[in-house]
């Protein structure tokens, strides 16, 4: 009998279970509702997208939902029947499962200010988090001369420098001292926020919003300290809150996310939940990684490869993807605790770096500016490895010790289990296999590895290693 899987979101998590599911074969059908009328597209590409680096293209996702997939766009659920094991969706339609994948994603949290509704913003007032979000910011700059970010955070100052880059005069407003305060400590965010200000973005620190108001001229936004600003655009960028209202209907167990078990099952064992919309031992994902971490494992338990696999977290690193700013954060580096700390700052060059070390290996670590240790550090931290005695190396990137110089100095010199691709868990030694099965470029190593198809920020790494295979198998690469 045909095994019947639906899964409720086409975003990064929903198509990628779609795809994994496809990849182990089976007698299985499996249906994929989106809400959104697009095919599977790169949320984390649209700051790149919003600065105009690439086109919309560029963000679509190439293996979406599998091929043989029932991908159904624009067609949001609007209930769970668990008894008749059935969802309803939009246009009436009734559609049975034997086993149903939550992966509803989140939505831009709208601030309960004056002047703000979230059912209906105005026109110049608009969230980032999806295409729609970032056509509208696009269709709204295009000619505006002026713009305002309200919110700090990743992706607040990532939208912000993308709007810079468009020439836009814009300015970031957050609400507390410092800059992402989530993954930075106060010294690194006044060196983050004086090198955005030589890219063109204002920082207004420490002052809360208390109001919005919005016409056909502009965008007027109300401070805490009494003060107004203008801007020909508003952006919001105040977080994002799990989209839990499906599974909440449903009577599944919901706390800030649907709570989910090691192999990713909620309450009911014949529906499960993946992605942001996810609650895992008390932690929300919302990054790439452990999404699509959960759909590899998810997609092992239900397709019976392995019955019995478990979704481990791993350690996050957080990248700034903005031109012009080389930002990574990871792991407990602003909070104190047993063990060494070192940091070093060079505001003038908008350099800063702080390591924390406990019984030999990286606990965090924050390197703002040009670091060449950086790919290194990440490198330790993720595998738990020692770091060397001399931690100079690590703090100023200087090539002061040959366990930390020589994983830089030439892709030869790095170990087959160094992680490339942070988002995908992409090996080195994945790489040579996929180049010594025949995958003779760039592009072809990216598609085979799905390296790069994340953030996109081991792109250069994977290129760098691909022209070294070239160099050593005495093969021309291409582009």
């Amino acid at each position: 009998m045909t095994e019947r899987v639906v899964i409720i979101g086409n975003g990064m998590a929903g198509a990628r279970l779609a795809t994994e599911l496809h990849a182990h074969g089976g007698d299985r059908k499996v249906t994929v509702l989106g809400a959104e009328p697009h095919r599977a597209y790169n949320r984390i590409m649209l700051s790149t997208l919003l600065a105009g680096r690439i086109g919309e293209a560029d963000v679509e996702l190439a293996e979406a939902a599998g091929h043989g997939t029932d991908l159904r766009t624009g067609v949001p659920v609007t209930g769970i029947d668990r008894v008749g094991r059935a969802v309803r969706t939009v246009d009436g339609d009734r559609i049975g499962y034997d086993h149903l994948v939550l992966a509803t994603g989140s939505r831009a949290a709208v601030p309960p200010l004056p002047g703000l509704d979230s059912g209906e913003l105005p026109h110049r007032v608009v969230p980032f988090r999806t295409l729609d979000d970032c056509r509208r910011i696009l269709a709204v700059a295009d000619g505006a001369r002026s713009a305002l970010v309200l919110g700090g955070g990743l992706l607040g100052l990532e939208a912000a420098r993308g709007l810079a880059t468009r020439g836009l005069a814009t300015t970031v407003v957050h609400p507390t001292g410092h800059l992402m305060e989530r993954q930075l400590d106060p010294a690194a965010g006044a060196v983050l926020a004086g090198t955005l200000a030589g890219l063109g973005v204002r920082i207004q620190l420490a002052v809360p919003a208390t109001g919005v108001a919005a016409d056909s001229a502009g965008v007027r936004l109300e401070l805490a300290d009494g003060r107004s600003l203008h801007a020909d655009l508003l952006v919001l960028s105040c977080g994002v809150r799990p989209d839990t209202a499906l599974a909440a209907e449903a009577g599944l167990v919901v706390r800030r996310g649907v709570v989910v078990d090691d192999r990713l099952r909620t309450n009911d064992r014949r529906i499960s939940a993946i992605g942001d919309c996810a609650e895992h031992d008390g932690v929300l994902t919302g990054l790439v990684a452990p999404a699509w971490a959960q759909a590899r494992v998810l997609a092992e338990v239900l397709s019976g490869a392995d019955p019995l696999a478990r979704y481990r977290p791993r350690p996050s690193v957080t990248r700034l993807k903005a031109a012009g700013i080389d930002l990574a954060a990871m792991g407990d580096a602003t909070d104190g605790g047993p063990g060494e700390e070192l940091t070093f700052t060079d505001p003038t060059r908008g350099t800063y770096a702080r390591l924390r070390i406990h019984d030999e290996r990286l606990t965090g670590a924050i390197l703002l500016g040009d670091n060449p240790a950086v790919g290194t550090v990440i490198q330790l931290f993720d595998r738990g490895q020692p770091v060397p005695a001399d931690r100079r190396s690590l703090l100023l990137g200087r090539a002061s010790g040959a366990a930390v110089a020589a994983p830089a100095a030439s892709p030869a010199l790095m170990p087959d289990a160094a992680t490339v691709c942070q988002c995908n868990n992409v090996t080195k030694g994945a790489l040579v296999t996929c180049w010594r099965a025949g995958a003779r470029s760039v592009d072809a190593v990216l598609a085979a590895t799905r390296a790069g198809t994340g953030c996109g920020g081991c792109r250069d790494a994977v290129a760098g290693i691909v022209d070294w295979l070239s160099q050593a198998d005495s093969v021309e690469v291409t582009r």
